[in-house]
Parts: structure tokens; C-alpha cells; sequence
């Protein structure tokens, strides 16, 4: 056989070796142990199924574990699924990790990039694009929508940024807290508040919509993928492997990182329990709740 031809195999062979892949066969799969990986309601059902079951597909497909997502009713229940054991992995906000840490030793193991490469995300405030609020300041006398109680971008920042800027809950004529951030770009949609607080991909979403930022915080760490403090350890070196061997820059498997929540479509890295130390010290008057002293 001609040598040109003979070389240009074996480099065929060796890429498609080296690549991560995301498809593997049924019986592969259902012979493998399950894994139930958890997560916070980020986003309705629907949009949560369709946003981490390519996730789950990937892990699936490269690692020795199938892997099935385990969604919960609310951030704290999706908490107590990794303490009882249910879940033995989950993908959680910054304070809910901060809770689990504290509750039960719970650890971060990985945190993943936003489209800049760096580990970090932001919380808007949001208006409609046709409303008449153009500063934080005249969000007094109005009705504001935090997310759940437990949300990181979506009530512990936004809380301490309006109180940076002299705006306390008693200001608002009302306020009130949504299940989901979702839940909150809709409500100021529709005119049932007249602003809301709400994670950078959802605002960048729902912004074609009709929304307007508002007012954006300072970088906040990004969500940790957490484990329970007993995970074997086999398990947390799979998911260590096949998550950072993903390079959204390789075009082997850049489409189909296409279909993953954007939150999650631009790589990971490593995550330690130092990364989170602005979310404990904001956290510290409350170690077993939002840290607000306000349930």
C-alpha cells in the first residue's frame, strides 16, 4: 500500500480516537450503572429537559456510567437530593453550594466558561424595553421580582446590588419571589412587575422579547458542579475527565455543543471551595438558608 496513504490512516484513525464522542448504543448504555445527576430549576421543565439531556447523553457516552437527570421542585429540594443520596452529583448555584457545603461537606469538583473563556456569570436587572424605569433609583414605589429564595443571581446579588445603590425591599411597593428565572423574564414581560432579577442567560434570551437591561452586577463565580463528600472516586475522575476534555473550539464536536444549555456550551474547568469565599461571606449571618435573614 502506498506509505502517503497508509499515514494519512493511521492520523484518521488517531483523531477520531482522541475525540469525545456523544452518541452511543442502547445497549452500551442501559448495561451501565445509573448515575442521577441533579439540578436546581434553573428554567421551566421543558426548557430544563431540552437544555441538559445532551449533557447527560455526553456523559453517558464517555464514561463507564449512564447518566439521567434528576430535576427538582425548587433549589432547596434539589439540595436535599444530594444530601440523602439521590443525587450523588448535581449542578448547583452558588449559594445552594454554599449550603449543601455547610449542611453536609458537599464539594466542587468543576466550573464551567461563559463565551469569554472565563469562569464567571453575571445577575441582571431587567425592565420592559418600553418602560419609563431608566436607574436603579427609580425602582422605588414599584413592584420587583426576585427568583427563588436560594438563587444566587437571582436574590442574594441583586439584593446586595440594589442595597449598594440605597434601595432596600421596603422601598418597592411590593415584591415577590418566582420559582424560576424564567418565571421572572415573563412576569416582567407581561407587566405583572415592572422589573426583575434574573441570570445573563436568561436576560440575553428573552432580551429579542422586548426586555431592557437595567443594571448589571459585578462578575459573580459560576456554578459548581458539586458531589456529595462520599462520591466514589472512580465516579468524580470520570466526570473530571470527560467534562474537561471538551474544547468548544473543535469542530468534532462544537455543533454539538449547539444544543447544551449555553451556561454549560463553552468548557470547564476546575473548581475549588476558595472560588465561592464572596458567596460564603455574603451568606454568613444565614449558614442554612439564602443568607438574607428573610425565611
Amino acid at each position: 500500500m502506498n506509505r502517503p496513504i497508509v499515514l494519512g490512516i493511521v492520523l484518521v484513525t488517531l483523531f477520531l480516537a482522541t475525540a469525545p464522542v456523544f452518541t452511543q448504543t442502547p445497549l452500551a448504555a442501559t448495561d451501565k450503572q445509573v448515575i442521577y445527576f441533579g439540578v436546581i430549576p434553573r428554567y421551566n421543565p421543558i426548557i430544563m429537559y431540552r437544555s441538559y439531556q445532551p449533557m447527560m447523553d455526553y456523559l453517558t457516552a464517555n464514561t463507564p456510567y449512564r447518566f439521567e437527570l434528576k430535576l427538582s421542585r425548587n433549589y432547596h429540594e434539589a439540595v436535599e437530593f444530594l444530601q440523602n443520596g439521590t443525587t450523588p452529583v448535581a449542578s448547583l448555584g452558588d449559594v445552594t453550594f454554599a449550603e449543601a457545603h455547610q449542611k453536609f461537606g458537599a464539594e466542587p469538583i468543576l466550573k464551567p466558561l461563559n463565551a469569554d473563556r472565563e469562569a464567571y456569570y453575571h445577575s441582571y436587572i431587567i425592565v420592559r424595553e418600553d418602560s419609563s424605569i431608566q436607574s436603579l433609583e427609580t425602582l422605588k414605589g414599584k413592584h420587583f421580582a426576585f427568583g427563588d429564595y436560594h438563587s444566587t443571581s437571582g436574590k442574594l446579588i441583586p439584593y446586595h446590588h440594589l442595597k449598594l445603590h440605597g434601595i432596600e425591599l421596603d422601598d418597592f411597593s411590593s415584591y415577590q419571589h418566582l420559582e424560576s428565572h424564567d418565571a421572572v423574564a415573563k412576569a416582567v414581560l407581561k407587566g405583572n412587575v415592572d422589573a426583575g432579577a434574573v441570570k445573563d442567560v436568561v436576560a440575553l434570551r428573552y432580551r429579542e422579547h422586548g426586555l431592557r437591561f437595567l443594571s448589571i452586577s459585578d462578575p459573580i463565580p459560576s456554578v459548581p458542579i458539586v458531589v456529595r463528600k462520599d462520591a466514589p472516586e472512580e465516579l468524580v475522575t470520570a466526570l473530571k475527565m470527560a467534562l474537561l476534555a471538551i474544547d468548544p473550539d473543535d469542530p468534532r464536536i462544537g455543533q454539538e455543543l449547539i444544543r447544551w444549555d449555553p451556561e454549560f456550551s463553552h468548557g470547564f474547568v476546575p473548581a475549588a471551595i476558595d472560588d465561592y469565599q464572596l458567596i460564603f461571606d455574603l451568606t454568613s449571618n444565614n449558614k442554612t438558608g439564602c443568607g438574607l435573614g428573610c425565611h
